[in-house]
């Protein structure tokens, strides 16, 4: 290195105002930094503190003479300046010691003429930079140290970044498997769903669906909604509907099946305020019957004869608030062609045109009443819905929306 004019001790800190920065047009502008020097030579100590004081370099300084006391002096440190000859540690297996205690800072290696090959073999071994001794002056040095810190930094942060979008894609993983397939093998009715969460990024919300078919002529389908938007929230709401499947696979008998799910509600939840709304539907279609059950949700929807209108079940108790079995309602059809929709109240919680009124169940009822969506396909009519309900209430739905259209016939 080449030896400056004037400095101060090589333990002190290195911020020493001086005009030859402006000589070699400044370095780069930052926060101070505190850099950890390994070396057991006390005259290159010296002279790296000399060439940092002779700009204003921002940088404090300080000294070990072995890697054991750099142990007890590298926390809080943003930089390691290290010498592969110490002491205690020869080499690259100094510089791997190093990296391994010093894994939040960046390391730069100071290396002789002679040792020049084993810095570039230093970088390959993680370390951010390394400088020859005798060939750097302070505004390199400084511009080295600073510029090593910036690229940990930077690598730190790809890091996080990686593990984020790792976690993300793992999650998504877990999150689609976590959907529900309908387990459907007629032909004779059509299911089409919907489903969309509120939270952002996210694949499943609190609202949950399922389609399941006990025997030849008999589908079970239900629709749900736990209150809250989180992923305590959408666990919850997988585990009832879960649990709804192996009930009605089971063969326990209708009036218990939303009983237990509440029982299952109550039991998972984190808080005791966690509650659920709920429909189910038993299609019948052998009779062409329907048996429709509500806890505190709102009615599915009969298209039929070019007409729509609620299903008139009782709306019933919110599960989880006080234990009572839903009324059931048995819904008749008096023809072949028909469609039943099933949603959450996220698709009719939606402004109307700006002002203070819900589109609610029958603004929802108007929509489908209109003639418009005779020339959407019944596929996709839900994202319609959607579509038209954002449209009117001036954005995005906050809330989380799931559907169930089930049709028979030209469904309308």
């Amino acid at each position: 290195m080449t030896r400056p004019q004037r400095g101060s001790g090589a333990s002190g800190a290195a911020y020493v105002p001086s005009a030859g920065a402006g000589l070699h047009g400044g370095v780069p502008p930052g926060e101070r930094l505190r850099v950890l020097l390994v070396e057991d030579d006390e005259g290159d100590a010296f002279l790296v503190s000399e060439l940092l004081a002779e700009t204003n370099s921002m940088i404090d300084l300080l000294v070990a003479t072995s890697l054991s006391e750099a142990r007890q002096r590298v926390m809080g440190v943003d930089c390691v300046l290290l010498d592969l000859g110490l002491p205690d540690a020869q080499g690259l297996d100094g510089l791997r010691r190093v990296l391994e205690m010093a894994s939040g800072a960046a390391v730069c290696v100071l290396t002789g003429r002679s040792d020049e090959h084993l810095g570039i073999v230093a970088v390959a071994e993680g370390a951010q930079d390394y400088l020859v001794k005798g060939q750097v002056d302070g505004v390199l040095l400084t511009r080295a140290l600073r510029y090593a810190v910036e690229r940990k930094r930077a690598d730190e942060n790809a890091r996080r970044l990686r593990e984020v979008e790792l976690r993300q894609a793992e999650s998504a993983r877990l999150e689609r498997g976590l959907l529900p397939q309908p387990l459907m093998t007629t032909d004779e009715v059509s299911v089409h769903t919907f489903y969309r969460p509120g939270r952002h990024a996210a694949l499943i919300g609190g609202d949950f669906y399922d389609v399941v078919q006990t025997q030849p002529d008999r589908i079970d389908l239900i629709v749900g909604d736990v209150c809250g938007h989180g992923v305590d929230e959408a666990a919850l709401g997988v585990e009832l509907r879960v649990a709804w499947r192996a009930l009605v696979l089971a063969g326990v008998p209708d009036d218990e099946v939303l009983p237990a799910l509440e029982q299952v509600l109550m039991s998972e939840r984190r808080l005791q305020e966690i509650f659920a709304t709920v429909a189910t539907t038993r299609l019948d279609l052998a009779s062409a019957r329907a048996t429709v059950r509500l806890a505190g949700h709102p009615p599915p929807l009969l298209l039929s004869g070019g007409t729509v209108a609620p299903v008139p079940a009782k709306g019933g108790l919110l599960l989880g608030v006080r234990p009572r079995r839903p009324v059931a309602f048995d819904l008749e059809f008096d023809t072949d062609d028909w469609s039943l929709l099933m949603y959450t109240d996220g698709l009719i919680e939606g402004r109307v045109n700006g002002g203070d009124e819900r589109l609610d169940v029958p603004g929802l009822t108007d929509l489908l009443a209109d003639p418009a969506n005779r020339a959407v396909p019944l596929s996709e009519l839900p994202a319609w819905l959607v579509g038209r309900a954002e449209q009117i209430n001036g954005g995005p739905l906050a809330d989380d929306v799931a559907m169930l259209l089930v049709t028979r016939g030209s469904g309308r």
